[in-house]
């Protein structure tokens, strides 16, 4: 290192949750640290990994500038690295430090007492998986994620466990998205524990699933695809049911929900599955209100993916550099929810929801380009928070109010560019009433195995294509006239579900995006893999 410069390791405010102790502690447990002096140590790489999230619209050398503004201006000198500079730094760096660094960060972040995080004893987490993250559309990265949605990015799935009161990562896993989200989310199951209570959307309910999440001690409640049939062992007074998912007892509670957003309403229904059996403890409509906790977890990516990284593709060129980047945004992320849920326990009775992310995101990005509060003065024990918990305290979001947000994405490869006829309104709107219905079951069902009547829901629609087709064989059906008609599948599953079925013969595509039937002997599909 040349006489009088150094190189500086910081991110602002956030470095007090990631502090240089810690982050030393890291590269020595992962052997990362450098072997001779230089302009770059190692330390600095993961400060700048850091802050290259943090700034994700500007490239290296613009990143290292806002590093060292605040140290330019009080009169240091400082290195000036090159762009190749920084990127041999990262490589050096590798992927093992960020990784250990968010293992320690990881966790759930309330205090017990804190409001919105327990259902009575029980903490609640939820599981979901995120299949929007754009990566760079370079040879490497296509060999191994595979190629974009219909010509779009190649895209990186990521399964997260989070705190639906506080949207903190428990656990996170990444990878291809060739992997269905439940193996994925097996692989953090090991966060679970007896004092939590699980919520996922649809999809998370295959048997061996389910006996494992059961096995960790776990409550959960999820909901249950429409294809399954659960048998009625007892109907219970809230019009629930005791029912059995393999080997896993279970009670079932079905739904129907109207929602009145002013002169207009549409009815959807809900199907739900869980451990909580005791139907006076637990009423069915209570359960059915506290599974919208689960929309929580949107929130939580909605942050990563728009907040920190606006919307845009990654940096990084191959799969070693998008790991390491992905571990520097979640550690990123952990650390500003971090600084916020501090912030609403210092005023008690604070429901973390409130915490305003862009401000929190807004004031980091400033304290950095300033090099402020990189070191936390003596407050111990007294509650204060600094800048950015401050400033996420002057501006509170108002208490939560019930609406309807619509989902709907102009992009030709986002599964909701065009939204199907279901009756909910276009736009986002808040809701004026809502009335909860329990249905009680029409029938007992047999109880048998869930296996022995099971077809898998794919199968199911293969062959319901199939016979529309077969009804009309001179029609050119197109994809999004067989979406409307099925009415349970989006545009972009469709589209690859039918492309994969005429490679196959068993229809005929004519043009883009229409179908008829089969004019040649079909070649036989491969079975499909249930998971």
């Amino acid at each position: 290192m040349a006489a009088g410069r150094f190189a500086p390791g910081h991110l602002g405010e956030l470095t007090q949750v990631v502090p240089f102790d810690l982050v030393d502690a890291v590269l020595d447990e992962t052997r990362c640290v450098q072997r001779r002096l230089r302009d770059l140590p190692s330390r600095v790489g993961v400060y700048f990994l850091l802050a290259m999230c943090l700034f994700p619209e500007v490239g290296y050398r613009l990143v290292w500038s806002k590093l060292t503004a605040g140290l330019t201006v009080g009169g240091f000198e400082v290195a000036e690295p090159t762009a190749k500079a920084l990127r041999d730094l990262r490589r050096r760096l590798g992927v093992e430090p960020m990784k250990c660094l968010f293992d320690v960060l990881a966790g759930p972040l309330a205090r017990p007492t804190t409001p919105g995080i327990r259902f009575g004893p029980l903490r609640m987490v939820s599981f979901d998986g995120c299949s929007s993250i754009k990566l760079p559309d370079t040879e490497r990265n296509v060999e191994w994620f595979g190629p974009g949605n219909r010509g779009g990015y190649p895209m990186l799935e990521l399964m997260t466990l989070v705190e639906t009161g506080t949207r903190a990562l428990i656990g996170a896993v990444f990878g291809t998205p060739s992997d269905g989200e439940t193996s994925y989310a097996r692989r953090l199951l090991h966060h679970l524990g007896p004092d939590m209570l699980v919520l996922w959307d649809k999809g998370f309910d295959a048997n061996a699933f389910l006996l494992a999440v059961n096995d960790t001690g776990a409550k959960f409640l999820g909901r249950l695809r429409a294809n399954r049939r659960t048998p009625v062992l007892t109907r219970l007074a809230d019009g629930s049911y005791l029912s059995v998912i393999g080997t896993v007892p279970v009670r079932v509670i079905e739904a129907q929900i109207t929602v009145t957003c002013g002169d207009s309403s549409f009815t959807s229904s809900y199907r739900l599955t869980t451990t909580l059996t005791d139907a006076r403890r637990h009423p069915a409509p209570a359960l059915v209100a506290l599974y919208h906790q689960r929309w929580e977890h949107e929130s939580a990516y909605y942050a990563l993916r728009h907040m920190i990284t606006h919307g845009r593709v990654l940096r990084s060129g191959d799969p070693v550099g998008v790991e390491q980047e992905m571990w520097a945004l979640l550690v990123l992320y952990q650390a500003l929810r971090t600084v916020m849920v501090e912030a609403a326990e210092s005023r008690p009775g604070t429901d973390p929801d409130r915490c305003g992310f862009t401000i929190a995101i807004q004031t980091a990005r400033d304290l950095v380009v300033q090099a402020a509060d990189i070191i936390k003065p003596d407050t111990s024990g007294t509650g204060i928070p600094g800048v950015i918990g401050n400033r996420v305290l002057a501006r509170l979001l108002p208490r939560r109010r019930p609406r309807i947000s619509t989902r709907k994405v102009r992009s030709s490869v986002s599964r909701y560019a065009e939204r199907q006829d279901d009756g909910r309104p276009d736009s986002s709107l808040p809701v004026t009433d809502l009335d909860v219905t329990i249905l009680e079951p029409e029938a007992d069902l047999p109880t048998i195995s869930h296996d022995d009547r099971y077809t898998p829901p794919t199968d199911r629609r293969r062959q319901r294509v199939l016979d529309l087709l077969h009804a009309d064989p001179d029609r050119h059906w197109h994809t999004r006239d067989l979406a409307r008609h099925l009415g349970d599948i989006t545009l972009s599953t469709m589209y690859r579900q039918l492309d994969r079925w005429a490679a196959h013969g068993l229809i005929t595509k004519t043009g883009p995006a229409t179908y008829s039937s089969p004019r040649t002997q079909p070649n036989p599909l491969p079975p499909v893999e249930i998971r």
